[in-house]
């Protein structure tokens, strides 16, 4: 046999690892559904009773020691009109003040975001302005670049005339070298 007893022995403790493990995690939630559906089947059996309308006023007032209670104190209250108005508007009270509460932080929040938007718009504008100066200069200084251009091409025209002239006339490129040399010797002696 390929399986030696001390293999056996640890498939044996890992399995009843693996079933304690499951236990623990699967056992609490079905103890509690079992619980509940064996406390549903019971109260099935019981039948619906009518809510308990007593005078408190009629009964003394006991008071007892900590830790009890007496269920029957707790149900005259719930039934007393007295103490249900009380309690109504009590809560009322405390839902107009939350909502008076929730209307003053929104009136806030809203003037908030009401000045915010005010200065975006300022900040808004003020680049619109500084975007209209800087498009403004930029036009002229487009159209400056296109007179200069214009008239650099006027200018390169008019010399190449000029020069197509002096050819005509017998000028040569070298004696205008020349010639500027003997002009600077005569104005420097």
């Amino acid at each position: 046999m390929g399986v030696s007893v001390n293999g056996v022995a640890v498939r044996v403790v890992l399995s009843v690892v693996a079933i304690c493990i499951g236990g623990y995690i699967l056992g609490p939630p079905l103890y509690w559904h079992l619980r509940e559906a064996i406390a549903a089947s019971s109260s099935l059996s019981l039948s619906y009773c009518a809510p308990c309308l007593c005078d408190c006023s009629s009964q003394p007032i006991i008071s007892l020691p900590q830790g009890l209670s007496n269920a029957s104190i707790g149900d005259c209250a719930k039934h007393n009109p007295e103490v249900n108005g009380d309690t109504d508007r009590n809560f009322v009270e405390l839902l107009s003040e939350e909502l008076k509460m929730r209307e003053t932080q929104a009136l806030e929040n809203q003037h908030r975001a009401d000045i915010a938007l005010l200065e975006a718009k300022k900040i808004a504008s003020q680049y619109q302005k500084e975007s209209d100066k800087c498009n403004s200069g930029m036009e002229t200084c487009e159209e400056a670049r296109e007179r200069s251009e214009m008239s650099l091409v006027a200018q390169k025209k008019l010399t190449a005339l000029w020069e197509l002239r002096a050819r005509q006339k017998g000028w040569k490129e070298g004696m205008a070298k020349s010639g500027s040399k003997s002009q600077a010797k005569v104005q420097s002696a």
